[in-house]
């Protein structure tokens, strides 16, 4: 009988850390022998194992979720074979580990869909291994989406002291400025407090940061707060969601970390990801919420710099596969 609550794992780019923080967090003491499968390239994984770059395991490939047996020092492989393992260049962007990245979360997707996994946990992909492989997304999130028809979806960046969420994240400032608009706010605190209500909070507090300095300091700044996000939280209000604002961005995160709010709802990309980064780069953990399935993952890149060297540190990992779980 297969486990209730399994959790798929993706390799990401191959070329970089992927691999090797997978094995690092499954044979972790935490991890080791938990109903984890891994949507990747089988020969990758021996390939680093030969290289001494992985800690020793046993990789048992299988056909489907059901043929896994979990026990210790295994680790089980959907085998998604990338097209030419051997010649993969470790650090270097490459169309065949794009696409290989690609079918893993298709494959894995389809897993979440037909409900043989539970939660999916992702390692990093390269966007631009991503485009030159002829698959155009900006990244986990907007691909998870078009993969599962989602239309009302946002990027939560999770630690135990900070949850930050996104109006939007992988498009140009200009853009964001120009299409900022009152029902996306609406839309991302609705699913901020619906979130936070699935992880265990039953009465979130949430807090949306402003877009100019000062949150505009009363039009003196910009006119945004005043004509686009103060409508959109006092229809939340009015429905029942405990959220304030606009908050002044330079403090309201440090309020948020301090206690004073459980979600930060951040305007824009690097407004959310550096306070978040700068507090919690090891175990800070990325999230799509709003998908039919929860996704975790690490919040980090591919590292190609230090990939393939035995150097990547899995502790973001081994949250972001610990919250899968739990959330399971």
């Amino acid at each position: 009988m297969v486990n209730k609550h399994v959790i798929a794992v993706t390799m990401g780019d191959a070329a970089g850390i992927g691999p090797e923080i997978i094995v690092k967090s499954l044979m972790a003491p935490k991890l080791n022998g938990a109903p984890i499968v891994v949507v990747g390239c089988l020969r990758t994984f021996q390939r680093q194992q030969r290289l001494g770059i992985v800690p020793t395991a046993h990789f048992r490939s299988i056909a489907k979720v059901s043929d896994a047996c979990f026990e210790s020092g295994v680790i089980h492989v959907i085998d998604e074979p990338a097209a030419s393992p051997d010649t993969l260049i470790a650090g270097e962007v490459q169309d065949q580990a794009g696409d290989l990245a690609f079918r893993c979360i298709k494959r894995a997707t389809e897993l979440a869909m037909s409900h043989d996994v539970q939660a999916i946990a992702t390692a990093p992909l390269n966007k631009e291994a991503l485009h030159l492989a002829g698959h155009m997304y900006p990244g986990h999130t907007e691909l998870l989406a078009t993969l599962t028809g989602s239309k009302d979806y946002a990027m939560v960046l999770y630690t135990d002291r900070l949850k930050v969420i996104h109006v939007t994240t992988h498009i140009a400032l200009r853009k964001f400025l120009d299409t900022l608009n009152q029902q996306r706010i609406e839309t991302v605190v609705n699913i901020a407090d619906e979130f936070l209500k699935r992880v265990g909070i039953t009465r979130p507090r949430i807090a949306v940061a402003g877009v100019n300095p000062h949150a505009g300091e009363n039009g003196l700044f910009g006119t945004e707060e005043i004509e686009i996000v103060a409508p959109a939280i006092s229809v939340m209000q009015k429905k029942g969601v405990d959220v304030s604002g606009p908050c002044p961005p330079d403090t309201v995160f440090l309020q948020a970390y301090e206690g004073k709010y459980d979600m930060v709802v951040a305007m824009y990309h690097d407004q959310g990801h550096i306070p978040l980064k700068l507090l919690g780069f090891y175990d800070g953990i990325n999230i799509t919420a709003g998908l039919p399935f929860l996704r975790t993952s690490c919040d980090h890149g591919t590292a190609f710099d230090i990939a393939w060297t035995g150097k990547a540190k899995p502790e973001s990992m081994i949250a972001s596969i610990q919250l899968a779980m739990k959330l399971a």
